[in-house]
């Protein structure tokens, strides 16, 4: 007779849950999914270690339809009670939007209605009690209010290219929260997505679905870039085909994600006149409107025309009552308008939470760290004496041009917009250029925000200075991306392009703040204050984006303004990993093992864009007037000085709180919640036959051994680690252990080849650590592969049982002592 207990856990899942939950009218192709990993582990940055923590799973979760989740169940094996498992499927209900939760044993099911429709809010049933898909489906429909036509509407298929795809949880989450708000009726819909996280594929998806099923028939996709435009026609938006055409008279080429290259397709001739057969419009804002009546284009089209209008980064002002965007909005006031946003705004000169409404779906910067999808960051806080003391001219001080320097007090707000301290800005260029250096790389993509066009290219001269042998190599290693650069806006694409080494240095001053998908840049320097909380979250989500294919898993942010004092401020919602503030003497790379901890202007852009007419090419500086009356610009001011007078690093440990501590007490503290004692740490080693079994499991936690040996600088095996980190024990190298076996000739009993495999092993262990000595496969490698073929090795111990019994007997002696 079977015995239940006796079973594990995927046991029950197999023998009991999947045939109650089939036996309930669940599809086991389309319904159901079982072990659903659902986050990719939250990177873990400490030092120079970087791990990823354990990913979220879901034992089962089920579908209506494809990419529509009505129910999870969390399962464990028969020793344990039949609810044990309902808190933990809670939590992942509530990150999932799940509504019907379960737990079981095996012997049936605790079910938990979280729309509280039910009767009871849990209730426990048999295994054949499980409820059909028909059933959950008709209770969640009464719970979100859908009539029959709403429902319709909510169950419109995802696209599905074929090649198993996905969408994130999130951006599920998103997609039907926008889709059930529209099905409901709902013509103001709000999104608020982090940088990095796919808003444009959550759009595609929500418009193909309502487009698809003809529920909206003709759709306007609006962003305030072209390269947002342009890449999103081509790539996620793709599958639209000929039912899509940009509103823009001039052509272009465009290179996919997959190096193919497509010409966009284009609604409007060189007259600027519309072709409106077309279902799909993706458009600049400032293409279709301006401030003289000519240029309102969007006229064209009759206030009916489109049903569905999709608003990319809506937070940089259309939702403004005043804006020119605004009217765009107002003349379509019929369609259904959705807000896309990073940071939404919510301010006494504009709201787009008063026009859209309150989010329908929010997935935040530190929730997109705390899964896994996003880069963590380290801040290194720099503070230049000039900036805290202020400056003031002595008398008589002239500045470059021979005049006097008006005598008053000078601070950080003055630097580079109305005051030029030239050895301030070769002091921020030597600063950065010795933190890619002592990082090892020095071609890490790097975004130097400056006050103005004209501060970006001091600010490059400086860099090009510090990194004359570089730039020797290219002269893109350091180049200046403005919007009155054309050479340096060419470069833009090389800039984001992973495989294209150069730029790697790029100065700018509002730019690249937004909009600029920089997968790979490591590195971003604020030179410069950020007023608004919306721009400072913008900036810090050009770092953002994790590129495994290059290894690119945090990034660094150097701040000699003070920027990130918005770390402090309740609005922003993802902590930093590191902050780091050195005195003037200690170097600007943030050290492993000393860390320091602390609690922790407007959104115009310079892109030249189409249809626009640059009448001003640079950023206006405050004007002064001097004693004569006459206007001024910058006043230029040599020889000053500037000196650095402190840094910090702050960092966020593995559940995201802000620590101080070193790289060995992270550690330390990580290994006593293992090991309460040596004694527990000796007892699991010494019965575990799998010693690197014990090592991986530290390691999927954030413990990576490797990295604290290497702090350390000693040549250690796993156990030695362990003992004298955690429990501060004398450590002996590998080859003093392999050395100690052989003093003690433990091999006297077996005979002349066996002896020597043994001793290779041991050569082997003390030159290489190897932990897995029983596995057969290493007599097939030098110098084990000269002493005989694997088969008359192991029959020299007389027999596999042999082989490892002697193994093991082998492992006992390196491991017998402890200092």
């Amino acid at each position: 007779m079977l015995d239940k207990h006796a079973l594990s856990e995927r046991d029950i899942c197999t023998k009991f849950i999947s045939p109650a939950v089939k036996q309930a009218g669940w599809d086991e192709m389309t319904q159901i999914r079982e072990e659903v990993n659902f986050t990719k582990g939250r990177i873990i940055v400490r030092g120079k270690l970087v791990s990823r923590g354990e990913c979220k799973r879901a034992d089962y979760v089920l579908y209506y339809k494809p990419n529509i989740p009505l129910a999870i169940i969390e399962a464990k094996d028969n020793a344990q009670p039949v609810g044990a498992g309902i808190q933990q499927a809670l939590e992942y209900a509530e990150t999932l939007d799940i509504p019907f939760v379960f737990a079981s044993n095996g012997d049936g099911f605790v079910f938990h209605d979280r729309t509280g429709t039910g009767d009871t809010r849990e209730t426990t049933l048999a295994l054949d009690e499980f409820p059909s898909p028909n059933e959950l489906w008709r209770r969640y429909a009464e719970w979100k209010g859908l009539t029959p036509a709403g429902e319709e509407i909510a169950l419109e298929d995802y696209y599905d290219d074929g090649s198993g795809k996905q969408p994130r949880y999130y951006q599920v989450n998103a997609i039907n929260a926008a889709i059930e708000a529209i099905a409901k009726g709902q013509n103001r819909v709000l999104l608020v997505m982090a940088t990095g996280t796919g808003k444009t594929y959550t759009a595609f998806q929500i418009i193909w679905r309502l487009w698809k099923g003809g529920h909206k028939k003709r759709v306007l996709f609006l962003a305030d870039r072209n390269v947002l435009v342009d890449q999103t026609m081509v790539n996620d938006f793709r599958p639209f085909g000929p039912a899509m055409a940009k509103l823009s008279a001039n052509s272009k080429t465009i290179e996919r994600d997959d190096g193919s290259k497509i010409e966009l397709t284009l609604a409007m001739d060189k007259k600027r006149r519309v072709d409106t057969a077309y279902e799909i419009y993706l458009s600049l804002y400032q293409s279709i409107t301006g401030p003289e009546e000519r240029q309102k284009l969007f006229k064209e089209f009759s206030p009916g025309f489109f049903d569905l209008i999709v608003i990319d980064e809506c937070h940089r002002g259309s939702a403004a009552e005043d804006s020119a965007w605004r009217e765009i909005l107002e003349h379509f006031s019929d369609a259904t308008q959705i807000g896309l946003t990073a940071t939404p705004k919510e301010t006494q000169y504009a709201s787009n939470i008063h026009y859209f409404g309150k989010p329908v779906y929010s997935y935040t910067l530190k929730q997109g760290i705390r899964d896994g999808f996003l880069a963590p960051y380290k801040v290194i806080k720099v503070h230049v004496d000039r900036d805290i003391e202020g400056y003031r001219p002595q008398a008589g001080q002239l500045d470059r041009e021979g005049n006097e320097v008006e005598d008053r007090i000078y601070n950080a707000r003055d630097f580079d917009r109305t005051l030029v301290l030239d050895d301030r800005t070769k002091l921020i260029a030597r600063k950065v250029t010795e933190f890619l250096k002592e990082s090892g790389d020095p071609y890490q993509k790097t975004i130097v925000f400056c006050v103005d066009q004209e501060h970006a290219a001091r600010m490059r001269q400086a860099l090009v200075n510090e990194n004359s042998d570089l730039v020797a190599e290219n002269s893109r290693y350091v180049m200046r991306i403005t919007g009155n650069d054309p050479e340096g806006q060419a470069q833009l694409g090389n800039f984001i392009d992973p495989e294209s080494r150069y730029p790697v240095l790029v100065t700018t001053s509002r730019l690249l703040s937004t909009g600029v998908d920089a997968q790979t840049c490591r590195l971003i320097v604020l030179d410069r204050e950020v007023g608004s909380m919306t721009e400072f979250k913008q900036i810090v989500g050009r770092g953002t984006r994790v590129h495994e294919d290059t290894r690119k898993f945090f990034f660094t942010l150097m701040d000699f303004r003070g920027a990130t004092n918005h770390f402090a401020d309740p609005d922003f919602d993802g902590e930093p990993v590191q902050i780091y503030e050195p005195s003037d003497d200690d170097s600007v790379f943030p050290p492993d093992d000393e860390d320091t901890t602390s609690d922790p202007s407007g959104d115009d852009e310079e892109e030249s864009r189409e249809d626009e007419t640059i009448i001003d090419g640079g950023d206006r500086p405050d004007i002064t007037i001097n004693d004569g009356g006459i206007r001024r610009g910058k006043i230029y001011v040599d020889g000053i000085g500037a000196k650095i007078i402190a840094e910090r690093v702050e960092y966020l440990d593995e559940s995201g709180k802000l620590v101080t501590e070193s790289l060995r007490d992270f550690t330390k503290r990580a290994l006593r919640k293992h090991f309460a004692s040596l004694d527990e740490f000796l007892n699991r080693w010494n019965h575990a036959d799998r010693k690197q079994v014990l090592v991986d499991e530290l390691a999927a936690e954030g413990l990576a051994l490797d990295v604290i040996a290497d702090e350390l600088g000693k040549d250690l095996d796993p156990f030695d680690l362990i003992c004298h980190v955690a429990f501060d024990r004398k450590p002996l190298t590998r080859r003093e252990r392999a050395t100690n076996v052989q003093k003690r000739d433990v091999f006297s009993k077996y005979g002349e080849q066996a002896r020597a495999v043994l001793r290779a092993l041991l050569d082997k262990y003390a030159d290489e650590g190897m932990l897995n000595l029983d596995d057969t496969n290493v007599l097939r490698i030098p110098p084990l592969n000269t002493l005989g073929t694997p088969v008359e090795l192991i029959k020299a111990f007389g027999g596999r049982a042999g082989f490892e019994e002697a193994v093991h007997a082998l492992q006992d002696e390196l491991y017998q002592e402890v200092a």
